[in-house]
């Protein structure tokens, strides 16, 4: 007999689980992508999409993952040989910076560890010492999804202002836009990139970069973009194909318009106090077991962790134990841990993220914590029993 028979709950960080009505908006035949509804529809896409991301700028759309608007970013603001500077606080940071090495750029990177946001005298301090003005961006992580750390992006944009820097201020938001506030314009970036799987609750295959009035100058003088990687065409098309470069994500994009009606309706303040109290809801559980154990979160201070996905950790090998158990006894999936020291330890044994973006509410969040506690138990996990009891009172309020 197992209770894992059911639904799954897949609380890793991405992709999050997808609202019914996004799935059947996607459960159509293939429409007319030369001519009638699709193209009014997809031209409704683009202010809401702005919307999520606070901006007044521009949108491009991508048939891509997140990876793949690393690149598409880069390459419509660098040059072959250009430098940007790469704060890093886990994996994600040094993706990017992996992917601009790839295509010919100078990287220096600002180690700040897995457990500390971005200190931005630290960014001051590499900004100084470039007198020569080789430095042509600032590659930022908002959330980095292996570490769950949240860094301030508005202190970023104050720093490269009152520096004078000519650098563009370039955020990764893939874990949490539609998931922790984020307001594009009034905090200053130039350039932001986001996916369809997180926050926007649509399966992966789609990626997006925002830009600015600055970002699209910083365009005109590049020597030379791709013709599938160019923004302009996607964010200002003369036509419809230029949206997407050739033939639409047709699908997705029934999804996306299904999601972001969702998002509209329940208004982006909304959906970040919502992320905010499932997040203290998760972080008081842990905290709670862990007075009596080792169940740790990741980020000590609540002011710099995600409200998108929260990384956690037990003794090895007490992690992949509950992993294991959750996903086969009670039918609930943690996300496996990144970003190790080591190379001999390329999943981080004993750590674990919790997922909870996007279409997640608060009997979801109980039910996670009350199959972690019961796991907890069921493995004899040293730990302060209590946990989803004081999850219920944050709930509450």
């Amino acid at each position: 007999m197992t209770l894992a028979t059911g639904r799954q709950h897949i609380a890793i960080p991405g992709p999050s689980i997808m609202p019914d009505r996004v799935l059947q908006a996607m459960h159509r035949p293939a429409p007319d992508i030369y001519d009638g509804e699709l193209h009014g529809m997809v031209a409704t896409l683009v202010p809401d999409l702005k919307y999520v991301a606070q901006t007044e700028g521009y949108v491009a759309m991508y048939i891509a993952n997140g990876h793949a608007v690393w690149e598409a970013s880069l390459q419509n603001v660098t040059d072959i040989g250009d430098t940007v500077l790469v704060p890093t606080t886990g994996r994600f940071g040094h993706g990017w910076a992996e992917t601009a090495r790839s295509i010919g750029l100078e990287t220096e990177i600002v180690e700040h560890g897995r457990q500390t946001p971005i200190d931005p005298d630290r960014v001051r301090a590499a900004l100084r010492a470039d007198t020569g003005g080789r430095i042509k961006a600032v590659l930022a992580v908002h959330v980095d999804t292996s570490s769950s750390v949240r860094s301030d992006i508005a202190a970023l944009r104050r720093v490269i202002d009152e520096e004078g820097h000519p650098a563009l201020l370039m955020v990764d938001c893939i874990a949490s836009l539609g998931v922790d506030r984020f307001e594009m314009d009034a905090w200053g970036a130039d350039v932001m990139i986001a996916a369809s799987q997180k926050g926007l609750m649509v399966p992966p295959g789609m990626a997006f970069v925002f830009f600015n009035d600055r970002a699209k100058a910083r365009r005109a003088e590049v020597s030379q973009v791709s013709f599938y990687w160019d923004w302009t065409p996607r964010a200002e098309p003369g036509m419809f194909y230029q949206y997407f470069g050739g033939t639409a994500p047709t699908h997705h994009l029934y999804g996306l318009r299904a999601a972001l009606d969702m998002i509209r309706k329940e208004g982006i303040e909304a959906i970040w106090a919502r992320h905010a109290r499932l997040a203290q809801m998760l972080w008081g559980a842990v905290e709670h077991w862990g007075e009596h154990g080792a169940f740790r979160l990741n980020v000590a201070d609540p002011a710099h962790r995600s409200h998108a996905v929260t990384a956690a950790g037990l003794n090895p090998p007490d992690g992949d134990r509950l992993r294991a158990w959750l996903q086969d006894a009670a039918g609930v999936t943690l996300g496996i841990g990144l970003g190790a020291e080591t190379p001999e330890d390329p999943t981080a044994s004993g750590r674990f993220r919790f997922g909870h973006m996007g279409h997640v509410n608060g009997h979801m969040m109980l039910g996670l914590l009350g199959s972690v506690e019961a796991g907890l138990k069921a493995l004899n996990i040293a730990h302060k029993p209590g946990g989803v009891t004081r999850a219920a009172e944050v709930m509450a309020g």
